[in-house]
């Protein structure tokens, strides 16, 4: 007899369906996987053989062919096994195959039959319900997270037994209901951290506002000690909210990683991801023999934070240059091409020099000549072109440090992001893909920052002093039109453009002459 059960594969961040052909016949007494399976659905035999004897049926000892379709998508990990499982029960006479086809199912066996949890829970509904299934049955610990998707009833099991016996009597299950709405609407939206906690250092929090309004990538440079870390950490603080598209996309990314925390099914606020320095670069952009999302995906709609950036390997570095610019990136094996989005905000932090001194207005820089160079080499220059923000830290004065009165908090400076974002979102209004000023394609540069005479005069002045490229002018341009925008102006003003120009600290002699 054959029996047909639905199972669901997870390609990037998108799933397809596979269908689970089971045959059993008599004519023999082997087990045979076929369709492209890694070791770990293989190895399915065994556990889904234990499972069934452990819960009173019998494992059947005839030829049994499992097919799983397309055969040409590789199958990898041990979700497949409850599906299997219940098809070669179906196949063997023992339960009834009538409902199967009406299922995606999807989960993982212990030896007893318990079900354990499984990754991409969120896509794999996505796709169950675009295929009109009429639900999906999946580990309980995963039933949340699908149940994000409506109009689908979604099913969370413990237990082998527990889906055998909703088979037989539909009534033993009740669907997991979630209101996604009210969910992302209820989200917990407090910081551990704010920026009226930071002393001083006020031009810098002007820098971080700015790049917050326009999603423009942004380096700290500065001595140790200065509050390079402590300043990025409150960046994710005055970004604006999550939309509920940005959040379910976000949530699919950290599924399918196997990231998101046993106790949500939605991610509510804006990642913020900080790989420790040794990263391989393969962990940084994504890949893998199965291509899974790297941590510059998990930092999707929300921020990378790049600690010491010259320490990171330079290929880690280098490999993040397109997607800085594409906002995806592309990995491609010889029998499997994914695409992960990658629309993050880059933040970076560095020391000016390898004793951390150079041009510190109270001690000395104590590195050879030339070192300070060699240092900031390190980073190379189109990757250093595609920051927006040189931002200069210099050290918060004592008298700052004994001042008891808070600064300005983290909630007021939100505001005036929000505002300057809800300009840029009328702005781009009715274009693809782009929601901040920092993602304007060219055509759109030309149209929205123009300037008058005078700001030409200085924009051509700067860029011949301080010989920036093509693509450092285009950031110039990006960065104040999100100073104007902060300011409610309609055009781009002097002030704006010098702001802008002032925060390329890197591209000024001073710091190449030691």
């Amino acid at each position: 007899m054959i029996v047909k059960t639905i199972g669901s594969a997870v390609q990037g961040v998108e799933a397809i369906s596979i269908v689970i052909e089971v045959d059993v016949s008599p004519k023999g007494t082997q087990f045979h996987i076929v369709g492209l399976p890694d070791s770990a659905v293989k190895e399915s035999e065994q556990r889904i053989e234990s499972a069934i004897t452990n819960i009173g049926f019998r494992f059947p000892r005839f030829r049994t062919v499992v097919n799983m379709a397309p055969a040409n998508i590789r199958k990898a990990g041990s979700a497949y096994d409850l599906p299997i499982a219940l098809g070669l029960l179906a196949a063997s006479e023992q339960i009834d195959s009538t409902a199967l086809s009406q299922f995606t199912i999807m989960g993982e066996l212990s030896l007893d039959g318990t079900v354990q949890p499984i990754r991409g829970a969120l896509p794999i509904a996505i796709q169950a319900r675009k295929e009109g299934f009429k639900g999906l049955i999946v580990p309980a610990s995963n039933a949340r997270e699908a149940a994000m998707v409506n109009n689908l009833e979604v099913y969370g099991v413990t237990h082998l037994r527990e889906v055998i016996d909703f088979l037989l009597a539909p009534s033993t299950l009740q669907p997991v209901y979630v209101d996604t709405r009210a969910e992302f609407a209820n989200a917990n939206h407090q910081f551990d951290v704010d920026f009226n906690d930071v002393k001083g250092q006020y031009t810098i929090k002007r820098a971080l506002e700015v790049a917050a309004a326009g999603g423009h990538n942004a380096l700290l440079i500065g001595p140790p000690g200065a509050g390079k870390t402590m300043l990025a950490r409150r960046l994710s603080t005055i970004l604006p909210p999550l939309s509920l598209h940005e959040a379910l996309e976000t949530t699919k990314i950290h599924s399918v990683a196997g990231k998101l925390p046993a106790d949500t099914s939605l991610v509510t606020q804006r990642p913020f991801r900080s790989p420790h320095h040794t990263i391989s670069h393969t962990a940084l952009i994504g890949g893998g023999s199965i291509p899974q999302p790297g941590e510059i995906s998990l930092a999707h709609n929300g921020i990378l934070f790049l600690d010491e950036l010259p320490e990171f390997s330079r290929q880690a570095l280098e490999v993040m240059r397109q997607p800085l610019e594409e906002r995806r990136v592309s990995i491609a094996r010889a029998k499997l091409s994914v695409e992960f989005p990658a629309s993050f905000t880059l933040l970076a932090s560095m020391n000016p020099c390898p004793c951390g001194f150079f041009n510190h207005p109270v001690k000395a820089c104590t590195c050879l000549p030339g070192s300070v160079q060699r240092y900031l080499n390190r980073v190379s220059g189109p990757l250093m072109d595609r920051i927006d923000l040189h931002i200069e830290v210099t050290p918060v004065p004592v008298e700052s440090l004994l001042d008891h009165t808070y600064g300005e908090s983290s909630k007021d400076i939100r505001e005036r992001v929000i505002m300057a974002r809800e300009i840029q979102t009328a702005r781009f209004n009715g274009y693809r893909g782009i929601y901040c000023n920092a993602q304007m394609n060219s055509q759109l540069l030309r149209k929205v920052c123009r300037l008058n005479s005078e700001g030409e005069d200085l924009l051509k002045n700067a860029m011949q002093k301080l010989k920036l490229s093509a693509r450092a002018y285009d950031r110039i341009l990006k960065v104040s039109r999100t100073a104007a925008d902060l300011e409610g102006s309609e055009h781009i003003q002097t002030e704006h453009l010098a702001e802008a120009i002032h925060c390329r600290s890197l591209d000024r002699q001073d710091w190449w002459d030691k």
